[in-house]
């Protein structure tokens, strides 16, 4: 009986529940609207249009975040700062060479042995734009400063790029090869025939993807293996006309599937100027051994009296030519170059004015080798390993070996008292072999020997000048 009331009284309260929910529910119909299933749905799509828009704004704050904030980037021989893009940039670099000479034979000084700075350079160099190129490099080497590198370049097209200031001038191969990569400590003979640096401008630029490059320029004009620097005032005009020069360099094979073929380069470079020079504006140069000791050099001012008369001068045309290649296969490496000056000059004795035109050559061919199995190149390369105390690796091995001549016209010598050239000072050939080796510990490090033997005709007052032997090392760092 209890059991009955119990389950009555139950069922009582959730029929009086549900009759309450159902009003409840009918009231809340009346009060609002029914949503529908679709008005659900656009409600979320708005929800989610807001969501990625707010993540779009997030991206676009980061991005420009990124694209104003200077990029700082340190290599192993690299430091720069520059925009994220990499069209903006300002690279620090530097050059430092420490050289030690013995030499001996042939009339060389007590002086000649020596400890030297050869190079001290530091350089700022950027692009603008991703088109606008600058370099500044002075060199503090010599006891001297000097602006060594002043120039911008603006790179309209990959055939042709726009370039102003002091640089050097686009003829010699060896020349042209930077001071890091050339294999021996001093350059050859036919780099003493042929312009440094100077200032000017040029149009230069690669032709069918790199295989052919040229330059030509038009210069203030230097003496044979000088630089604007060296003349008086320095960086100036030192004569009333201005040198033409250019270059053509052809790499046949650069795009070829024939490894082999791919190192080969052939070229020629050439300078001419025309002009009326005077002793003391166009001046001639001298021409030194391996060892850095003059061994050749035109007549110069009387010392005793001063007068400018006595010193031969340049006067009229002034034609350079050099024809160049280089191969370059696995760690084997070849340059050869020849270098022709033909070169009016003049000097006047007691009021008699002498004139003739007089033709100077030289050449040189060099090997390099890298014994630990680098791939040789013209400009840079990659050490298959770097040198650490205490672990593997040794760095790169490299040897080098070469022969060169440099030959004084023999009209330089005619005419005794007279002569252009004083025989019993000045040589009229040097012919030189030389052997070396490099150690590259670090990408950004350096350490060669040398050893150079030259041989000379006359230069003496009777005879010819002693053999030279130079002995030269050099501690180099570039980055």
């Amino acid at each position: 009986m209890r059991i009955r009331m119990i389950a009555g009284a139950v069922g009582s309260l959730w029929t009086i529940l549900a009759a309450s929910s159902a009003v409840m529910a009918q009231q809340a119909a009346d009060a609002e609207p029914a949503v529908t299933l679709e008005q659900r749905l656009d409600a979320q799509e708005q929800q989610i249009l807001v969501l990625q828009r707010k993540l779009e704004l997030q991206e676009e704050a980061a991005a420009g975040a990124t694209a104003s904030t200077p990029q700082v980037r340190a290599t192993a021989s690299r430091f720069s700062l520059g925009s994220a893009d990499g069209a903006n940039f300002i690279r620090l670099r530097g050059v430092l060479h420490a050289d030690g000479r013995l030499v001996s034979g042939g009339a060389t000084p007590a002086t000649a042995d020596t400890f030297v700075l050869r190079r001290v350079r530091p350089t700022i160099e950027g692009t603008f734009g991703n088109i606008f190129d600058f370099r500044f490099t002075p060199d503090f080497a010599g006891g001297r400063t000097i602006a060594l590198d002043a120039y911008a370049i603006a790179r309209l097209a990959p055939w042709a790029a726009l370039q102003v200031g002091k640089f050097k001038v686009p003829v010699g191969l060896e020349r042209i090869q930077s001071a890091t990569d050339i294999r021996f400590i001093e350059r050859a003979f036919p780099t003493a025939l042929l312009p440094n640096r100077d200032l000017g401008v040029q149009v230069s630029g690669d032709l069918a993807g790199g295989v052919v490059s040229y330059s030509l320029g038009y210069f203030n004009g230097v003496t044979d293996g000088g630089s604007s620097d060296g003349g008086t005032p320095a960086d100036t005009e030192t004569d009333t006309a201005g040198d033409w020069a250019g270059r053509v360099f052809v790499q046949p094979f650069l795009n070829s599937a024939d490894v082999g073929l791919r190192g080969l380069g052939i070229g020629v470079g050439a300078t001419y100027v025309d002009v009326a020079g005077s002793s003391g504006l166009a001046q001639l140069a001298g021409y030194r051994t391996p060892g850095q000791q003059t061994f050749f050099s035109y007549r110069q001012n009387n010392a005793a009296t001063g007068v400018a008369s006595n010193a031969t001068y340049a006067n009229g045309r002034r034609l350079r030519v050099t024809p160049q290649f280089h191969y370059y296969r696995g760690r084997l490496g070849v340059l050869g170059e020849y270098a022709a000056v033909s070169q009016d000059v003049s000097r006047t004795v007691g009021g008699a004015t002498r004139s003739d035109r007089l033709h100077n050559s030289a050449w040189q061919a060099q090997l390099s080798w890298f014994v630990t199995g680098e791939e040789a190149a013209f400009r840079g390369f990659t050490p298959a390993s770097t040198y650490q105390v205490g672990r593997p690796g040794w760095g790169a091995f490299e040897l080098v070996a070469r022969v060169q001549q440099l030959d004084v016209d023999n009209d330089a010598f005619a005419g005794g008292g007279n002569s252009f050239a004083n025989p019993a000072t000045a040589a009229s050939k040097a012919a030189s072999w030389g052997l070396g080796v490099n150690w590259y510990p670090h990408n950004s490090v350096k350490l060669s020997v040398n050893f150079d033997r030259t041989g000379f005709d006359g230069g003496a007052l009777t005879g010819d000048r002693g053999d030279e032997n130079a002995l030269l090392t050099r501690f180099a760092i570039n980055f």
